[in-house]
């Protein structure tokens, strides 16, 4: 994830920057779902599969915290539909693993959003454009009040709360209206992702070259503004760390006298994650690099996830620093910063989990 906003204001305050410690497991609890979003890498839906049961949620959160495990989104499906959802951050919170959960917002209502605050460090809710846009790609009418009206309870509770949006061919025109929906609402937080074609997403479109940098450009230019004129939301993009470069540029431009110290704080951010500071356990206990990644690397009903942590294979290729890339990456003056971008895009255009990303729109 690249902390737009926050990476802005360390390299105007000359904050030091340390390296992230621990990693980020990004856990499918459940993949059955109340909705049936077009975007959705998991093929969720209301068919109860072959989910890890509380025992086994149990014993494998211990691994977690042995592996350095030390965030946790918990995901889905709608992770709220488990029963246990509450046991399980609960443990992983004794655990010392900080806990977020990513959510579409219908559950959280009067009778669970105290639990919520009580059990989640943050909470994640999507919302992708206006009620029409967002109920379409949600594909349930009424899916965007209940979205909204979540959002706001969790801001009258005191539960630190974002709205997360995936940019699509579908929903580029609404970025407007989603950075305004955040000032407007006093939303702290804006999480942009970018599309992967996993899952039932193979069916979507990204937006095309040109949009796409539209795209990227407006969503530096409000970030830009809200440091410059102290609107207090943090705005974060994941799944295209293309986006990096456009920043270091973009602030070039602003602030050439504070190029360096930004230059020097992406590095150590890293770009891409996938494999080694980011892991991704599905409803099953496949564990992937992360969630888009087609092939799995090991499951934790048939081998211990530090086993599967610690194994080589692509997990090693993944932790090369540089990564070993062919295409335009193996040449990119850029690959200290971005890492390569997706493995997973690269495989689902190239059949290659090492070819170049194609969309890197550089």
């Amino acid at each position: 994830m690249l902390r737009i906003t926050e990476y802005i204001r360390d390299a105007l305050s000359r904050k030091d920057c340390r390296p992230f410690g621990g990693t980020i497991i990004i856990w499918n609890l459940t993949n059955n779902c109340n909705l049936s979003c077009k975007h959705c890498y998991a093929n969720a839906n209301q068919i109860k599969g072959k989910d890890l049961d509380g025992e086994e949620m149990m014993r494998l959160i211990h691994q977690l915290k042995q592996s350095g495990v030390k965030f946790a989104i918990l995901s889905g499906g709608e992770p709220l539909m488990r029963e246990d959802v509450f046991d399980i951050a609960c443990e992983l919170k004794s655990a010392g693993i900080k806990t977020y959960l990513s959510t579409n917002g219908i559950l959280v209502r009067e009778d669970t959003v105290d639990r919520i605050k009580e059990h989640f460090d943050y909470i994640g809710i999507s919302i992708d454009g206006e009620a029409e846009v967002h109920d379409s790609f949600r594909g349930r009418k009424g899916a965007f009040e209940d979205s909204l009206r979540a959002i706001r309870l969790c801001l009258k509770t005191g539960l630190k709360v974002g709205v997360r949006f995936t940019l699509t061919k579908n929903t580029q025109k609404s970025l407007p209206f989603i950075f305004e929906l955040a000032r407007k609402e006093g939303i702290p937080k804006i999480y942009i992702s970018h599309l992967v074609h996993s899952g039932r997403a193979g069916d979507l479109r990204d937006p095309g070259r040109d949009d796409y940098r539209r795209a990227v450009e407006f969503i530096l230019k409000k970030s830009f503004e809200f440091v410059e004129k102290n609107v207090p939301v943090d705005v974060v993009t994941g799944n295209n760390d293309a986006d990096a470069v456009m920043l270091l540029n973009a602030f070039k431009e602003r602030y050439p006298d504070a190029y360096n110290r930004l230059y020097e704080r992406l590095k150590t951010w890293g770009g891409n994650q996938a494999g080694k500071r980011l892991i991704n356990i599905d409803a099953e206990g496949n564990v992937k690099p992360d969630p888009f990644f087609p092939d799995v690397v090991g499951n934790v009903r048939t081998r211990s996830f530090c086993e599967i942590w610690n194994s080589n294979g692509i997990l090693s290729r993944l932790r090369e620093n540089p990564r070993r890339l062919k295409g335009k990456c193996r040449e990119c003056a850029y690959i200290e910063i971005c890492n390569g971008n997706s493995r997973a895009r690269a495989f689902i255009r190239h059949g290659d989990y090492f070819d170049e990303d194609p969309a890197c729109y550089i």
